[in-house]
């Protein structure tokens, strides 16, 4: 397993410390502040181990505050309902005594039922497509330093965009982008990681489609950039370590607020998990 896939499980690894109580730790990256999709992983796995024999199919969570990576974040579980067939939960992440994150959760039986889905989009397969050692082969000495930085990291996720325009363009394109992206590693046969693994891949991109349309990046020094919130729907089964497409697209963009969808395919094209999420998208007045 690599060393990266390693970190990611035991970041998602949390520590109990009372009933409904756990503590998560951040990877000391360099950040300033702690990714998004980590929060939402973790709060994920803390819900989850109030929970016995159902799979969560829906959440639902609002940032409120930046997290400090240089912490641990405690995780308050509350056990809302236990019905016969769903289990809600919600939970609050805190930091210096303060909430950065809360998430509501619902989790249901397995039911069988009507089935229908949208149609996966007709892209090329992922081995068709440069990957991320290709990529920083051929372009690690032609983006900014920042970008430099962020690609020369060692990820638990990878990524193959269908389209590398954005990355290299300050052209004002559609703000609908296709990316597929899998773990690094085989990951244990438990449902529920895949899920918290795919709940922390879900913000890496998503946000980003909002500026396509406006021919900037989330690299950009002259804005203010974060998630607001984050909302997600497990349809069907799946595996975080096999390729899945996540299609996004960005219907409206304003009042310094970027709105943004994203659904998320097999590579045999099953629809298996729907996003949504706001993000603050605030021009700067003064870059420095």
């Amino acid at each position: 397993m690599t060393n990266a896939v390693k970190k990611l499980l035991k970041t998602l690894d949390l520590e109990p410390l009372e009933v409904n109580l756990f503590r998560g730790v951040s990877p000391q990256d360099g950040w300033q502040r702690v990714f998004g999709g980590q929060v939402i992983g973790q709060a994920l796995v803390a819900v989850q181990r109030t929970v016995e024999n159902r799979s969560v199919h829906s959440l639902h969570g609002y940032f409120m505050r930046p997290g400090d990576p240089k912490v641990p974040i405690i995780y308050e579980v509350d056990r809302i309902r236990d019905g016969r067939s769903f289990t809600t939960r919600r939970v609050v992440a805190i930091q210096h005594g303060q909430a950065i994150f809360s998430m509501s959760a619902s989790f249901h039986n397995n039911e069988e039922g009507l089935d229908h889905q949208f149609d996966m989009p007709d892209v090329p397969m992922p081995e068709d497509l440069p990957s991320e050692v290709d990529l920083r082969a051929k372009f690690i000495d032609m983006v900014p330093e920042n970008v430099r930085r962020y690609w020369e990291r060692a990820r638990p996720i990878e990524m193959r965009p269908v389209d590398l325009t954005h990355f290299f363009s300050s052209k004002k394109l559609d703000p609908v982008q296709n990316v597929w992206f899998k773990a690094t590693d085989n990951l244990p046969d438990e449902v529920s990681l895949h899920q918290c693994v795919l709940a922390y891949a879900s913000d890496m991109t998503l946000l980003d489609t909002s500026l396509f349309a406006h021919g900037r990046s989330l690299f950009n020094q002259d804005l203010q950039v974060a998630s607001l919130d984050h909302a997600m729907w497990f349809h069907r089964p799946f595996r975080a370590d096999d390729w899945l497409l996540y299609t996004q697209d960005s219907p409206s963009t304003s009042g310094a607020r970027g709105f943004n969808r994203g659904s998320v395919y097999t590579r045999d094209g099953v629809l298996v998990a729907s996003v949504t999420q706001e993000g603050l998208i605030r021009l700067r007045k003064n870059k420095d």
